[in-house]
């Protein structure tokens, strides 16, 4: 019921506030994340006192894609971060999928690295990322972050979350977005059951 969800919600602030504060650049929208994560999967946490939190429907290793402009993305930086130190009662897999002139910074892979429950695996295929994947987290690959625009019009369509990509992935997987999006995601999407990302913005 609505009392149980805000004694979650509580417990998860609770849990969590100490850590926001160490993953970076952007705790606040890495908790929002965190929640709705662990609200549509039911992924099981440690708390203080030993107690679960969550249903815990989720069962085996969380697989993670975090997609697109990894390099700059703010957002993929503080959870890849604060996933890592969670109390995840799961084996973490954080998949980096981006352009190789994208990809994930070291000071965050070397963050992560220091998680012996965290595994972190490098794509440059999206369809290759998603398999066996449970969440997909999307960020925009932008024209302006590139020297050479023949660099950007050479991956710009490869990293667009579409029907096609939706027809090969996990029938569980959720699409997450911290919004507003452009392109990267298809409105086509949208009608899917795993576009979790209107929710995700509802939680906040």
């Amino acid at each position: 019921g609505l009392d149980s969800h805000r004694m979650y919600i509580s417990t998860l602030l609770t849990c969590f506030m100490a850590r926001l504060f160490q993953v970076g650049e952007h705790p606040t929208q890495a908790l929002l994340d965190f929640f709705t994560i662990w609200d549509e999967l039911g992924i099981s946490l440690d708390v203080s006192g030993g107690e679960d939190v969550g249903e815990g429907k989720h069962e085996g290793p969380l697989v993670v894609v975090l997609l697109g402009d990894l390099k700059h993305g703010r957002t993929v930086h503080s959870l890849a971060k604060l996933l890592a130190r969670s109390s995840l009662k799961h084996e973490l897999v954080l998949r980096y999928c981006s352009p190789k002139a994208l990809e994930m910074p070291e000071h965050v892979k070397d963050y992560v690295k220091d998680f012996p429950n965290a595994k972190q695996e490098l794509y440059t295929d999206m369809i290759d990322a998603v398999k066996g994947a449970h969440v997909l987290y999307v960020t925009r690959v932008q024209r302006e972050r590139f020297e050479n625009p023949d660099d950007y019009n050479a991956v710009k369509g490869a990293y667009v979350v579409d029907k096609s990509l939706m027809d090969v992935a996990p029938s569980k997987m959720i699409v997450m977005h911290p919004l507003p999006r452009v392109d990267e995601i298809s409105t086509e999407v949208d009608s899917d059951d795993r576009a979790s990302y209107f929710r995700q913005m509802e939680n906040g």
